[in-house]
């Protein structure tokens, strides 16, 4: 078992590099959070270099897949990058700083600010995502939403038990890892960081470290998934 502080970083949270167009970008932090101040600057950036054969961009700093899937009520503010495939529903509201990876899912009402979306990733009812990056294929409930500033506006300290991590951050939120399952109607805490394959009963209110392949059903009950 790695010890607390290699389970938070990029490398070990997110293992599938050919499914982010950011990959690169993130890999050269060591922890995730870490990549959230350059962001900005890294979208635009990297949206100069795309192929107007593939993008259309419809406005300053914004870049959308061809193939991607855009409702006339979303609201799309830049830096941003949609890529191929990806579906942004009704009245979503993308403030800037983000990139929906290939074939994800941005839903009804779901608002976005300063995060990455690898592929696959589905964030489809009424979700807020900011200041996070979550994995591939991961996905959160109906109503799901990571906070990312804590209520006296102190720094956000990742904490696992009796061990801790500074992110030197008031605006921190989630890190999910690959296919992390997270249940409706659940609250993810400034500074969260859940491990790949773990899923997070609905109704959660989730703070800190929950490992890989992991269940959490409550702050005193998390247990390690049964092998297939």
């Amino acid at each position: 078992m790695q010890g607390f502080e290699e389970q938070l970083r990029v490398t070990a949270l997110y293992r599938y590099p050919e499914h982010s167009i950011a990959y690169d970008y993130l890999a050269s932090f060591t922890y995730p959070w870490e990549a959230l101040d350059g962001l900005a600057d890294f979208i635009r950036g990297l949206g100069a270099t795309l192929s107007p054969d593939e993008y259309d961009r419809p406005a300053d700093d914004v870049w959308i897949a061809k193939t991607a899937k855009i409702a006339p009520t979303a609201y799309l503010g830049g830096p941003l990058i949609v890529c191929d495939g990806a579906e942004v529903r009704h009245c979503a509201f993308i403030r800037g700083s983000a990139i929906v990876g290939a074939g994800a899912v941005v839903g009804n009402s779901t608002e976005l600010k300063n995060c990455i979306l690898f592929d696959r990733v589905q964030v489809p009812h009424f979700n807020y995502v900011g200041d996070a990056v979550l994995g591939y294929r991961s996905h959160m409930g109906a109503g799901t939403v990571t906070s990312n500033v804590k209520s006296d506006k102190t720094p956000v300290v990742i904490r696992c038990e009796t061990e801790a991590m500074a992110t030197g951050r008031k605006k921190c939120g989630a890190m999910l890892g690959d296919f992390v399952e997270v249940g409706c109607n659940s609250v993810l805490n400034p500074g969260t960081v859940i491990g790949a394959n773990s899923t997070v009963y609905p109704l959660s209110s989730v703070r800190g470290f929950v490992p890989e392949r992991h269940i959490f059903k409550s702050r005193e009950e998390i247990i390690l998934k049964r092998e297939d």
